[in-house]
C-alpha cells in the first residue's frame, strides 16, 4: 500500500506543491520566528504526501480513457490497476477530508479560499462534470490550482494579501507549465478523444504559447522583485522557443524539467529569504 500511495503521488512532483507553500510563507514572513508556528509545519507537511495524492489520485481514477493510451503510464509513471482503485479512492477522500479541515481551521478568510480553491480545483481538473482538462483554454487556466499553495502560504506569514502582480505572474506560470506537460501527451488525447488546449494549437503553436506566458510571467517577477529575478526565469520561454523548432524533443524535455523547476525555485526561496 504504502509504495503504491507513494507511485501514485509522484514524489519528483513534491515541490511544485511543497516548495511553492514555502517560497509563499517565506515571502510574506517578517521574520525567522515565523516558522516556529505549529501551522506553517501542518500545512508544509499536507503539500507533500496528503496534497500530491489527492491530486494525482483523483487524475488516476478519471484518467483511464487516456492513460490507455499514454505510453509513460506503466513506465514513467504508475498505471492505476483495477484492484487497486479502492485504496486509492480511500487515500485520495482522506487526502480531501485533512485539506477541507486545514481550511476550516484556516483562521482566515482569505487562507480558506486559497485552500478550498486549490481542493475545488485539483478535482474539477478531472472529475465530472467540470473536468477541465477536457475543455481547452479550462485546462490551462485550473492549473493556477499549482500557486495556490504559495498564495496560502503569504496570507498566513503576511496576514495580507499577495501581490496582484504576483498571482497574475503564477497564474501565468502555472499555465505554461501545464501547457507544456500537454504537449507530449497530444498522440494519446486525441486517441481518447480528448481536446485540450494542446490537441487544439498542435505541438509548436503550443509550445509558443508556452513561451509567451512564459514571458508575461517574467515581466510579472519583474515588476514585484527586479530583473535579476526575471532573468532567471527567462530560460522557460528560450527553451520553449528552440523546443518549438525541434517538437519531437518535448517528451525528452519534459522529464527534465522537475529539475530545471527545483532550481529556479530554489533562487526564489533566496529572493523570498532576502525579502
Amino acid at each position: 500500500m504504502t509504495r503504491l500511495l507513494l507511485a501514485i503521488s509522484r514524489p519528483r512532483f513534491w515541490l511544485y506543491l511543497a516548495g511553492t507553500y514555502l517560497v509563499g510563507y517565506t515571502a510574506g514572513a517578517a521574520s525567522p520566528a515565523a516558522f516556529a508556528a505549529p501551522g506553517f509545519w501542518l500545512h508544509l507537511l499536507y503539500f507533500t504526501l496528503p496534497a500530491n495524492i489527492f491530486l494525482y489520485g483523483v487524475n488516476d481514477l478519471f484518467d483511464a480513457d487516456t492513460d490507455q493510451h499514454n505510453a509513460k503510464k506503466g513506465t514513467r509513471e504508475h498505471r492505476l490497476a483495477r484492484p487497486e482503485r479502492r485504496a486509492v479512492a480511500a487515500a485520495v477522500a482522506a487526502a480531501a477530508a485533512l485539506g477541507l479541515a486545514l481550511a476550516a481551521a484556516a483562521p482566515s478568510w482569505p487562507a480558506q479560499a486559497f485552500m478550498l480553491a486549490f481542493l475545488v480545483l485539483g478535482a474539477g481538473y478531472s472529475v465530472p462534470p467540470l473536468r477541465f482538462k477536457a475543455r481547452p483554454g479550462l485546462d490551462v487556466a485550473s492549473n493556477v490550482l499549482y500557486a495556490m499553495p504559495g498564495a496560502l502560504g503569504f496570507v498566513q506569514a503576511a496576514g495580507a494579501w499577495p501581490p496582484p502582480a504576483a498571482l497574475a505572474g503564477a497564474a501565468a506560470w502555472t499555465g505554461a507549465m501545464h501547457l507544456f506537460s500537454a504537449v507530449p501527451d497530444i498522440d494519446a488525447d486525441r486517441a481518447a478523444g480528448l481536446s485540450t488546449a494542446a490537441t487544439v494549437l498542435g505541438a509548436r503553436a503550443a509550445l509558443l504559447a508556452c513561451a509567451a506566458l512564459w514571458m508575461a510571467a517574467c515581466a510579472a517577477a519583474w515588476a514585484v522583485a527586479g530583473p535579476p529575478l526575471a532573468l532567471v526565469g527567462a530560460v522557460y520561454p528560450a527553451a520553449a522557443v528552440a523546443l518549438a523548432a525541434r517538437p519531437s524533443q518535448v517528451g525528452r524535455a519534459y522529464w527534465a524539467f522537475p529539475a530545471l523547476n527545483a532550481a529556479v525555485g530554489f533562487v526564489l526561496f533566496l529572493a523570498a529569504v532576502r525579502g
